[in-house]
This record gives C-alpha cells, structure tokens and sequence, in this order.
C-alpha cells in the first residue's frame, strides 16, 4: 500500500478528459477509481488521478496524444485479471488507467471467412457465446474467460486449456486495430491468412501488455463447432504414467485431444475441500490426476470408443488406476470445475506463490519432481501444487503455504521460491514465463533470461514507439 495520499487530480486535466469521453467516460472520485488500483491477487496497489472509460477507438486515440502532450502515464486495463500485475498502477503520479470495458462490441462474424471482428473490451466468454450463436467455435478457454477481455488477452498473448489443439492468443488472431503511443492508430483489421507486406507489426502488440500501444479492436479466427466430444478424469500413479498418457492419445488421434491437463492430488485435495458441490466421480483419491477432452467437428467421429481404446491399453500397461467418463454434459462441466477450481481452491487454502513456467513436453515429469522436491527443501511443510497443461509443457508449479507458518512470512519467500523452481526450469530448456506474461512480478527476472542482444531489442522496440516511457510503465521491462 502507498505510503502517502495520492496526489489531486488536475482539475483542468479532468475536465478535458471529460470533454472528450463525456461525463460518464471518466472516473475521477476516491472511491470509483479504487477497484482499478489494485489486481485480483492482492499483490500490488497504485494510484491514479483518474479512471478514463472510452467508447471508441477515435475516443482512445484522442485520450492518448493528450496524454502524451501532458506527459501523463497510461495503464490499460482489461478485465484486470493478470497474475503478475500487468494491469495495475504503480504508486506514482501523473498517470490515469484507461479501461477497454465500454468498447465491447462485436463489429463482425463472417462465417464463410470463419473470422470474427471485435473491440476489445468483449469479454471472452461473450465472444465464445457470439461464435456459438453463429454455429462457430472460438477456441480460447481459460479459468477467468467470464471477465477477461481480448484486449488483455492479446496483450499477454494467453494460453488456457485448449493451447495443445488451437494454440495461444497469438494463433487466433489475423488483425488487429492499436493506438499507438503519440495517439496515432495502425488500422490493421485484415482478415488475411496471407498477407507478407513488410514487418507483421500484429505480432508486436501481441504479449506486449500493453507497453507499445493499446489493442481497440481484433479480428479473430474462428473455427467449427464441435459436434461430438468425449471427457475424462482419470487417476494415474506418477507424472510419467501421465505423459505415457499423452502420448498414447497423441499416437492414436492428435487431432482430437483438445486439452490435456495434469493435476495433483494435494492441489484436488483443496478443490474437494474448499469448493462447495466439488465431488470426485472415481472410487478414491490418488496422488496424480489427468483430465482427458477430445473433440471432433464431425458428427461419428467415435470419440467415445476411441476415449475407451485408449484407456483400457493404458489401464493394462498400469498407466491409468481409474477413469470416470463423462455422460452427459452437466457432468463434463463437473469434471472440467475440478480443474477450473484450483486457483481459487489454493486462494481459500491459504497463501500460494505461483509459478507460470514450462518446458518441452518431454520435461514435465522430471520438472514437477524435481521443483516439488527443491520447494519442500527449501521451505520444510510447504505444500506443491503443480496443475495446468501437460500437453502444451505449461505447468502452473504453485507452492502452497505449511501449516502453522503465517501468510505474511511465506510470502516474504516469494521471489526465493520463484528462484529455486526457475533454476530446475532452465535446467530442463524451459521459460519462466509460460502463459501469464511479465508484468510487475517477474521485471526482475528479465536480464538473467533474456539478456544481452533480445533484451536490448526490446527495449529499442520501446524507445522507439514509446520514447517517453508513459505507456504501462513498470511493466515487462527491467529498468535499464
């Protein structure tokens, strides 16, 4: 928390923001603009003189060149659902949050070019019901798509649970319209499959969060719907037991596996006793779990008996110990909250540090051995929580707070627990940052993993679109 009272915003600077967004565009009292200071981890709290709420990208872009004629610093804000910070303010002033929640329309669905153009303050789960309604699917699945915006999730260029069939943000993008720093747009709504004219600046904006202009608008690869799917959630006896798995259903089908996701069992433990109505369909508990979906756009495509095959011959090779089927699709939904549940499970069993990492496929067994076995000896008691997505290498290698140790204490060990699992991560090939993007937590972790010539890189790429640094400071990139 700031030390000191935020500084009054600029009278004068109020009523031009006002004159160009409208009385209901700008948020500008104490307590309208505090659910913006703060994100949905409690880890960090800043300030702002105002909360700017545009309605059109001829809104934001006319927001920004004053901005930058004033030298105030702008923080977007989507669904404000970053893990690491990314969309909160630091404790400093001259700066406004500018929120995308208003511009959430869909501009276009286009079924023939299976392309859908949207602004984006559209929160996912609207754009997954707007392709449903079109008889379409827009693949991007993840824990918080009832409040995540596409803007943010461009911006961090997310993954989720259906990464291993469809890809990242990144894939499921073919244009898109950004404001830039000195309030200038790229009008960049292409919906090509094949465009080389000159840099593709797209993918530029695409995981930057924000720190070289702000994403208004997108165009979207859509997909067809699924017609037949088959779910499971399956108990395995180790991390290898849940690769052979993979495999087995990657051999036997790779086009149908649209999510494959290893739980522990302490991390299911916590689901079934912190969550209400969370019940485990399988005989007893285990201390490995995987959760099986397949789907295919075609009606017959046996799933099913393809979900069986597959299960019986690993069951005979001692890779699976149980497995629940899904029969109908409230019990699909029963199995998928399981998953979907361990952030917020690990949130009411106490103090966690996540860790979003990954490494080749290949590695996933020997890193959560080997992070689970270096967090307990660095912090006796403490509890791994390793969950997420085996079939794409991202592992959410979360460590949950002992027993009897206080909140406060724990997680002044953050960044040493964040050290010793990002040692066994590059190690092993991998990255430490899989699907949650930089921020404000992992800005410090930068020069030791991207160094030398990229990090240099980067940061000319900055200087050059941002050369005053007003676009999301703090973020991404270390001080130099």
């Amino acid at each position: 928390m700031p030390d000191h009272a935020p500084p009054a915003a600029d009278p004068s600077l109020i009523t031009a923001f006002r004159d160009i967004l409208g009385p209901a565009g700008v948020l500008a009292e104490p307590g309208d603009i505090a659910p913006h200071l703060s994100d949905w981890r409690g880890l960090y709290q800043g300030e702002a003189m105002a909360v700017l709420r545009p309605a059109s990208t001829a809104e934001v872009a006319a927001c920004v060149k004053l901005c930058a004629q004033q030298g105030i610093a702008i923080i977007p804000q989507g669904g404000n659902t970053s893990m690491v910070g990314g969309a909160t303010p630091e404790a400093r002033p001259r700066q406004v949050v500018l929120s995308l929640a208003r511009m959430n329309r869909v501009r276009e669905v286009d079924t023939a070019d299976m392309t859908m153009t949207v602004e984006a303050g559209l929160v996912l789960a609207r754009a997954q019901q707007v392709a449903a309604e079109h008889g379409v699917l827009f693949p991007l699945s993840l824990g918080a798509e009832g409040t995540a915006m596409i803007g943010g999730l461009l911006s961090t260029n997310a993954g989720g649970n259906t990464t291993v069939r469809y890809g990242n943000a990144r894939e499921l993008m073919l244009g898109l319209e950004v404001v830039l720093p000195d309030g200038s747009v790229i009008h960049g709504l292409r919906r090509l499959r094949k465009d080389n004219t000159g840099y593709a600046l797209r993918h530029l904006f695409v995981g930057a969060e924000g720190t070289l202009g702000i994403i208004t608008a997108a165009v979207l690869r859509l997909f067809p719907a699924a017609r037949e799917t088959a779910t499971a959630l399956c108990a395995v006896p180790s991390e290898d037991a849940a690769l052979a798995l993979f495999r087995r259903f990657r051999t036997a089908d790779e086009g149908a596996v649209r999510a494959f996701e290893y739980m522990s069992g302490i991390g299911m433990g916590m689901v079934l006793s912190t969550i209400e109505g969370a019940t485990l369909p399988l005989s007893a508990r285990a201390d490995h779990y995987v959760l099986v979906d397949l789907s295919a756009s075609r009606e017959g495509a046996g799933l099913r008996g393809l979900m069986e095959t597959v299960l019986e011959a690993a069951m005979e090779a001692g890779e699976v110990e149980d497995a629940a089927l899904a029969e109908s699709e409230a019990q699909r939904a029963a199995i998928w909250r399981l998953r979907e549940e361990h952030p917020e499970a690990q949130k009411r069993a106490g103090a966690s540090v996540k860790n979003d990492v990954s490494v080749p496929v290949s590695a996933v067994p020997e890193l959560i051995r080997r992070a689970s076995d270096a967090c307990r000896a660095l912090i006796p008691g403490s509890r791994p929580v390793p969950f997420g997505h085996m079939g794409d290498g991202n592992i959410h290698m979360n460590l949950a707070q002992p027993e009897g140790m206080s909140a406060s204490d724990f997680l002044a060990r953050s960044h040493d627990i964040m050290d010793v699992v990002n040692e066994v991560v590059r190690d092993l090939g991998g990255s430490f940052s899989a699907e949650h993007g930089i921020g404000r937590l992992k800005t410090d972790m930068m020069e030791s993993w991207r160094g030398g010539a990229e990090l240099d890189a980067m940061r000319r790429i900055k200087a050059a679109l941002d050369p005053r640094g007003l676009m999301n400071p703090g973020k991404l990139l270390p001080d130099a």
